[in-house]
């Protein structure tokens, strides 16, 4: 679990999201109908083989309970 946890932290913001989304506990049936997406989007997204509209990637952050910040250098 610690991986994945690092995964998430270092990644690119969709590999973040990813992550994110693999482990809220949400089955992504539920996330696609909380979201309005189409399963087969997000399938898509999930597996690197397809991306996200920003207006998608709102809904998804809010049904997370997640916001972008800004991490200060150390």
């Amino acid at each position: 679990m610690a991986t994945k946890k690092r995964e998430r932290e270092s990644g690119t913001i969709s590999d973040q999201l990813r992550g994110f989304i693999r482990d809220s506990g949400i089955p992504r049936n539920q996330l696609c109908k909380t979201t309005g997406m189409d399963p087969s989007h997000l399938h898509r997204f999930f597996h690197g083989t397809g991306a996200l509209t920003n207006h998608t990637m709102d809904k998804l952050a809010a049904a997370l309970g997640l916001k972008l910040v800004k991490v200060e250098d150390e």
